[in-house]
């Protein structure tokens, strides 16, 4: 059987073929109510749109989930935010089994000390985080991106997510507040990566500060913030 991220489908509103995990499935709930389908797992006919709140929001100004289900369809007040905080409570969720399974790292200085050794697939910041604070961890994965490319490690990325406060996060965890966090290697850490990813694409806010590689593109981090000499001078 293909893997998921082998799978294309069509999007309805751009009628181009993509990966699934670039798409949201959309399915008609109770009273022909629509809702998404954010684990694609929904039984009967699907719509599939691309992954991106302005996508769906087209879609709805233009009638799109009607003529793909043919079926007359009642759409919530707001499908967009509807769909985000799907989105958003997949990823929490994710978070808390990878918490669960001890691939997930909380603290600055235990952060820091992960992204020294390379030993994280994802850096986690609140948008919320103290500039100082994230400005120091986005320097230092920076200067693991440098370092791995400077030994020829061909496709290192780790990425990093600013996606939800302090705040958020710390209620999903059971904690007061998370302002830094790092996944590590493992099965559970890795469906939070996903989770995250399918979230930065939905709502276009993968990073803001950039650190070679942040969640959805590569972009430079601003000179300011490189701190290579500190980390690996």
């Amino acid at each position: 059987m293909a893997r998921r991220e082998e799978t294309t489908r069509m999007c309805a509103l751009t009628r181009t073929e993509r990966p699934v995990a670039e798409l949201i499935r959309f399915v008609l709930g109770p009273d022909n109510v629509l809702v998404p389908d954010t684990e694609a797992r929904a039984e009967g006919r699907g719509v599939w749109i691309s992954l991106s709140r302005e996508a769906v929001e087209e879609a709805v100004r233009r009638k799109v989930f009607a003529r793909g289900l043919k079926a007359e369809v009642s759409l919530p007040d707001d499908l967009p935010g509807l769909t985000g905080l799907r989105l958003e409570q997949r990823f929490l969720a994710a978070l808390n089994m990878a918490r669960k399974a001890g691939q997930l790292t909380l603290g600055a200085t235990k952060v820091r000390g992960l992204i020294e050794a390379g030993d994280l697939v994802a850096l986690i910041t609140a948008t919320d985080a103290a500039p100082d604070g994230r400005g120091k961890m986005a320097g230092a994965l920076r200067a693991l991106h440098h370092a791995a490319a400077e030994d020829g490690i061909e496709g290192f990325s780790v990425p990093h997510f600013e996606l939800l406060s302090s705040e958020q996060m710390g209620l999903a965890l059971g904690l007061e507040n998370v302002i830094h966090a790092a996944l590590t290697r493992g099965a559970a850490a890795q469906a939070a990566v996903e989770k995250a990813r399918r979230l930065a694409l939905y709502t276009a806010r993968p990073t803001e500060e950039h650190t070679d590689r942040d969640a959805v593109d590569a972009v430079a981090l601003p000179e300011e913030h490189d701190e290579r000499r500190e980390i690996h001078g």
